[in-house]
C-alpha cells in the first residue's frame, strides 16, 4: 500500500473506495477461505455482507490511492468479483 499524506502536504491523497464483492451461492465458501494467508489490513474486521441472507455479496469502504490499490486488499479469487467504485462525501437536503 502506498503511504498517504496528510491532507494539505504535497503528495498522493488517499482516496474513497466502495469495494462491492458478489459471488455464486456455491463460490461461498471458496470467498471465505480465499483470504486465508492473504496479508491485508481488511482480515479479521467486520463489513457488511448478505451471504447469510442469500444474495452473496459483500462490501467494504477503504482508502487507497487508486482502484487498483483498493483492489489489491482483496485476495485474487475476491478481488476479480469485486467492483471498486470511488466515493466521497455529500450533503443530502
Amino acid at each position: 500500500m502506498s503511504n498517504w499524506t496528510v491532507a494539505g502536504e504535497p503528495g498522493p491523497q488517499p482516496r474513497r473506495f466502495l469495494l462491492h464483492h458478489r459471488h455464486q451461492p456455491h463460490e461461498c465458501s471458496a470467498a471465505f477461505a480465499a483470504w486465508k494467508g492473504h496479508a491485508s489490513p481488511l482480515r479479521h474486521r467486520e463489513t457488511f455482507g448478505t451471504c447469510r441472507r442469500g444474495e452473496h455479496a459483500i462490501w467494504w469502504l477503504v482508502r487507497a490511492a487508486g482502484a487498483d490499490e483498493a483492489l489489491a486488499l482483496l485476495p485474487h479469487f475476491v478481488a476479480v468479483r469485486t467492483t471498486a467504485i470511488e466515493v466521497g462525501p455529500i450533503a443530502i437536503p
